[in-house]
């Protein structure tokens, strides 16, 4: 089955939810309203139904290969890229100065979620690229910038994150990549970089590796790390490329999933040192690194959005043409589509409910990137900064882990079927499961959230937030439909739920961080549910004045029944939630280790 850009909804969101007539008040940002946000969409459907989306299982079947030191792509990915490339969209969301289109991340999050539907594989390339464009904007030099960021924006050169390490895993205190000082300002790299995504290929003429390393006499642990922009090709004054430089890929993993994406062992060094130039001041290498890190992910929970998207439609299709085993309810006089089986129903307006709430959430997190990012007045960006940052971690995690949810049971609509790599269902599956690990384990962005996010204002941000949750419950009160009442019932158990949690968390963290901690994935579970469900529930408020005034009938009967769906099967899930992590802290912490 094809993919189909879910583009009546993402548009929705972008409008209703996001508000992009406001996000283009913002200096800057004048052009990129709502009708612009169609066009884009719209063409990068074409470009990501057309092109992108035939190869995902080509990819999947006849992966990246390695011989002597050179990684070639899965047939048709290189011509993929240059069509990519040539149409402008790694530079959609970067600055003009350097030859993007400037546009917002409100619009570009659901590109981006086109490009990982379409193809996942292919698409970690250039979300890996904006990522090294992020970390050279905020912290490059005026030379470093000239020297690459016009290249990696229009796509002609490609950017990868080189962090983990052998020995190290993703405790980067433990990095030991090391940069010894040259006469003429460089440094000379030396160590061994694991997992990094993209790092060889033949799709660009050039690949710049952002790289962490330790100068010598650098404080140990995360302090004394410092960040370097190693080139594949050194780059000449005039701006062409120059010699090979001394990193070379030794390897590429062999994985269950993602398989088209080459994940490279790369060697710097091997023959006299790999010239690298330092970005911005030495030992500050990880706060730039997580410039990098924050927006990618941002991405990899889109990620999860739009591979349980695609799984959904896969899925959807299935059932309607799956015949098998008489209705219970008797509607038909004998084997009809399996989707009229209330179980399989269920499982599909689970994916459903799951991919939308998520999508909202993404969403709206990304219009408050673009008014912390832009805005002019100090005191708006100061309050979207904290409620996007509030977010990261809960688009990265609640919305990853969900997509196993929503990608096993694609598989199980399927029945044996899906078993069967032939169809394609397992494909979603297997591709699903990285997402919870790369770019920090969910485990890594729940510590973020206890620690960062909550227990160090006290909970203040999460309880803002619950009160903004609690005036949408005022207004579906007002409204008052069976529908509006019924999510007002399940919001505010929820909201309670969280502020239980939210409460605990703030309260313990110090005296009693092993009882948090054990507690920290179920709370970040909780806080993803909570925030999504809310953003359905102003979905819901939404589509039902829309629907009053006759717009797009069919798709806002959608809406609310899915939003009514979330709230009462997901939402639930809440309360219960919350007494395993305030209430089930002991019996965590209380077992001895000696047990195991």
């Amino acid at each position: 089955m094809s993919y189909v850009a879910p583009l009546k909804d993402m548009l929705f969101n972008i409008k209703h939810l996001a508000d992009i007539e406001q996000v283009a008040l913002i200096p800057g940002f004048e052009d990129a309203g709502f009708d612009t946000a169609q066009a884009v969409l719209e063409e990068a459907a074409k470009f990501n139904e057309g092109v992108l989306s035939p190869l995902n299982w080509e990819g999947d079947k006849n992966p990246s290969s390695w011989k002597d030191g050179v990684v070639t792509a899965t047939p048709g990915f290189k011509e993929a890229f240059a069509q990519f490339a040539q149409a402008g969209w790694q530079g959609l969301q970067h600055p003009v100065d350097f030859g993007g289109q400037g546009l917002p991340k409100t619009i570009g999050a659901s590109v981006g979620e086109m490009q990982n539907s379409a193809n996942m594989s292919f698409a970690l390339c250039p979300l890996l690229t904006d990522g090294a464009i992020e970390a050279l904007l905020t912290a490059g030099s005026d030379e470093l910038k000239a020297t690459y960021l016009g290249n990696l924006i229009s796509g002609q050169w490609t950017g990868t994150m080189n962090l983990t390490e052998p020995q190290a895993g993703s405790d980067l205190a433990a990095v030991r990549t090391r940069a010894e000082p040259q006469a003429d300002g460089s440094y000379k790299i030396f160590g061994t970089k694991i997992y990094i995504t993209w790092g060889e290929h033949d799709m660009a003429e050039n690949i710049v590796h952002l790289v962490l390393a330790r100068v010598a006499g650098a404080p140990e642990g995360v302090k004394g790390i410092s960040l370097f922009v190693v080139p594949k090709f050194m780059v000449n004054t005039d701006g062409s490329l120059g010699a090979r430089n001394d990193v070379h890929c030794v390897s590429i993993e062999h994985k269950m999933g993602i398989k088209a994406s080459p994940t490279a062992v790369l060697q710097f060094g091997d023959h006299g040192g790999a010239v690298g130039y330092l970005v911005g001041e030495e030992n500050r290498g990880l706060e730039y690194m997580f410039i990098m890190m924050n927006a990618a992910r941002f991405g990899v929970g889109v990620q999860g959005i739009a591979i349980a998207e695609r799984a959904y439609q896969k899925a959807v299709a299935f059932a309607k043409d799956r015949v098998q085993s008489r209705p219970v309810d008797g509607s038909l006089p004998g084997s009809g589509p399996i989707i009229h089986h209330p179980d399989v129903k269920r499982m599909l307006m689970t994916m459903r409910a799951y991919v939308e709430g998520c999508r909202a959430m993404a969403t709206v997190a990304a219009a408050a990137f673009d008014a912390s990012h832009h805005h002019p007045d100090a005191e708006v960006r100061k309050q979207n900064t904290v409620f996007y940052e509030f977010m990261v971690p809960l688009i990265k995690g609640y919305s990853t882990e969900m997509s196993l949810e929503v990608t096993s049971m694609g598989v199980q609509v399927h029945g044996g079927m899906g078993f069967i790599e032939e169809t394609g269902a397992a494909q979603y599956y297997r591709d699903a499961k990285i997402l919870t690990i790369y770019e920090g384990t969910t485990a890594i962005q729940a510590n973020d959230l206890v620690g960062r996010k909550t227990a160090r204002d006290g909970g203040q941000m999460a309880k803002g937030l619950a009160a903004q949750i609690e005036a949408t419950e005022a207004l579906l009160l007002t409204n008052a439909s069976a529908d509006a009442l019924a999510v007002a019932k399940r919001l505010k158990a929820a909201r309670e739920a969280f502020l239980d949690v939210v409460t605990f968390v703030a309260a313990n963290t110090r005296s009693n961080p092993n009882a948090v901690f054990s507690g920290s994935v179920p709370y970040l579970m909780l806080a993803g549910n909570v925030m999504a469900g809310w953003q359905m529930a102003r979905a819901l408020l939404v589509a039902q004045d829309e629907l009053a005034q006759g717009v797009d009938v069919a798709f806002m009967k959608a809406k609310i029944t899915t939003a009514r769906f979330y709230a009462d099967h997901l939402l639930t899930k809440a309360p219960g939630m919350r007494d395993a992590i305030v209430d089930g802290a002991q019996s965590v912490t209380e077992l001895a280790l000696e047990s195991f």
